[in-house]
């Protein structure tokens, strides 16, 4: 035992002198390695730090010159020319990289993607296409995948959206089935206009069978009976909205009303819409509600549901729609003044009567189904960006 300590007191001193001779051989490689890299290259870095994007690019076009083997250079001078909008320039990097000879598979295949965000960039759909199907099943694939969905939407190829969408490898743990019942939706829409009926019913069931909670493929139920002249079926689908999701009971309160305006029972679809009014509360509802009233029990009802309602939840554009109600039912002699003040109201109203996306922000006067913006699904809630201010 005490041999084996002594054994290890002589070796602790060699293996000190080991572990310093490396660290030596390591800092000289680093200053070499960091003395071969031009000082352009730096500078690139430095610019790039300080978001100066069009310094860091003249500053890598130089260390580029200097030493034209330095593939990382031109990726990063690709993707700068891309960010910057300039997808010309970023085209021809990228496209000089995939010609090179003696570049590695994975950087070959890299290059293949970044060439492929080049033309999508660009929009050139087809070429994108192209490079992305090329790069399925190789260890780009995810990113093929992503890439090929983003086209697919944009072509509106909507059953190749889905084959790729259920190819994704998070298919299960991402909800992809949310999406997937949105492109039977795109699908469905296309063919109820188009009076394909029992084709528009079959996406439909397929949309809800890939998504129960898909609000959309209820409401084109019910589109889709009524426009076969089931008047009850197409009452029963679009009520199913409040169970599913109550926000969306504006987008069918006008619809709602209109059947049962066909089916000579106006009074009970105006009752239908001031019970859910009640119970959800909503400014487009409450435009509904507004117009049904005015239509089955006059102005003065419509004005004491309006009035009542803005005292339950005041909002700028409640106020809007009460002085609207207000007018009608006022004097000869006080509409001019109540114009007058409706009229410089509604022009605030303007400013918080719009609909805002969830996921990114962007706004628009016009509800979507899919955000202009960030491309994402059902992130529009209909409700104006007024009554987002007033929910706790």
């Amino acid at each position: 035992m005490i041999s084996f300590e002594l054994w290890w007191l002589l070796a602790l001193p060699a293996l000190f002198l080991l572990g310093w001779l490396a660290a030596r051989v390591d800092i000289r490689q680093l200053q070499k390695e960091s003395r071969a890299l031009p000082k352009s290259y730096f500078k690139g870095l430095n610019f790039l730090l300080n978001e100066q994007p069009d310094k860091a690019i003249e500053a890598f076009l130089e260390a580029a010159k200097v030493d034209p083997e330095t593939i990382e250079l031109y990726f990063a001078l690709g993707n700068l020319f891309r960010r910057r909008g300039e997808t010309d320039r970023a085209i021809r990097v990228h496209q000089n990289l995939v010609g090179r000879e003696g570049l590695r598979d994975d950087q070959r295949l890299h290059a293949l993607a970044e060439l492929g965000q080049d033309y999508l960039k660009a929009g050139l759909l087809d070429r994108a296409e192209d490079i992305f199907l090329k790069l399925r099943g190789t260890e780009r694939n995810e990113e093929a995948l992503r890439a090929l969905l983003e086209i697919f939407q944009q072509e509106k190829e909507w059953l190749k959206a889905i084959d790729i969408a259920e190819a994704m490898p998070d298919h299960s743990d991402h909800l992809w089935q949310k999406e997937v019942a949105e492109f039977r939706c795109e699908l469905a829409s296309t063919a109820l206009l188009h009076g394909r009926h029992e084709e528009a019913r079959d996406h439909l069931e397929a949309a809800l069978s890939a998504n129960r909670r898909c609000v959309r493929a209820t409401i084109l139920l019910g589109d889709l009976a009524q426009a076969r002249g089931q008047g009850a079926e197409a009452i029963g689908a679009w009520m199913r909205v409040e169970q599913q999701s109550p926000v969306y009971l504006s987008l069918v309160a006008e619809k709602l009303m209109t059947a049962h305006r066909q089916s000579g029972d106006a009074p009970r679809g105006a009752a239908l819409l001031r019970g859910y009014l009640e119970r959800h509360p909503s400014i487009d509802l409450l435009d509904a509600v507004f117009q049904a009233e005015l239509d089955t029990a006059g102005p003065e009802s419509a004005y004491k549901i309006v009035r009542a309602e803005l005292k339950r939840n005041p909002t700028l554009l409640g106020l809007d729609k009460f002085l609207e109600a207000q007018v009608l039912v006022a004097p000869a002699e006080r509409r001019g003044d109540l114009e007058l003040l409706k009229n410089l109201i509604h022009g605030h109203t303007r400013r918080v009567a719009r609909y805002q996306c969830d996921q990114c922000g962007f706004k628009a006067r016009q509800f979507h189904w899919r955000c202009p913006a960030c491309g994402g699904w059902e992130t529009y809630p209909p409700r104006r960006t007024e009554e987002f201010d007033l929910t706790p």
